[in-house]
């Protein structure tokens, strides 16, 4: 797709995910998620999740109504807003929407619409909750990997409410031991659902 941030024919290795600059929180959380993650773990994810193209205009998430999917953007731009706030962010590829409501199970706090013609992965939540109920280890990935990113996020905000300027904060070194395995599986999930 036009505006795509990787194509699977420029992507020969994980570590092709570095060659983009990682400013704000661009790409942050598919490196956390997928970085905690192991191979099998992954490919359970890419196995039973759908692709799911998205129109220009689609709202993808609505603001306080119940959430039935976990999604990867896999292309597009989205427009994250809050009804009476605007917007708060633009999201591309690489990023996930719905870990929070993943989480605590309730409605999302924020409507993401596409920006443009987009290209999702859709994990149902439900099979991502029986998934979480009977397979610990993944559990364990994926909850300390959404804590971590969620930790990060927190930081990054008392920063910026503490310098009342929108900063960018560095990557934890932790995540960067992994980032060329989450670049890696994050490309097999590209290609596998490219096209």
């Amino acid at each position: 797709m036009r505006g795509s941030c990787l194509a699977a024919d420029d992507l020969d290795s994980g570590a092709n995910i570095l060659r983009r600059p990682l400013t704000g929180q661009t790409m942050r959380k598919v490196l956390y998620i997928l970085g905690e993650l192991s191979d099998d773990d992954v490919e359970w994810l890419a196995a039973h999740g759908s692709r799911e193209k998205v129109k220009q205009g689609h709202i993808l998430v609505t603001q306080g109504k119940p959430l039935s999917c976990l999604y990867f953007i896999l292309d597009g731009q989205f427009e994250v807003s809050v009804a009476g706030g605007g917007r708060l962010a633009l999201v591309g590829c690489g990023e996930i929407i719905g870990e929070i409501s993943m989480i605590d199970g309730r409605p999302p706090t924020a409507t993401v619409s596409a920006l443009s013609d987009g290209v999702v992965l859709a994990l149902e939540r439900s099979r991502l909750q029986k998934k979480l109920a009977a397979d610990i280890a993944f559990a364990a990935h994926f909850y300390r990997a959404v804590a971590h990113f969620l930790a990060e996020r927190m930081r990054a905000t008392v920063q910026r409410i503490g310098s009342k300027q929108a900063q960018d904060v560095e990557l934890d070194e932790s995540l960067l031991d992994n980032v060329h395995l989450a670049g890696a599986r994050f490309d097999r999930i590209l290609k596998r659902f490219q096209g």
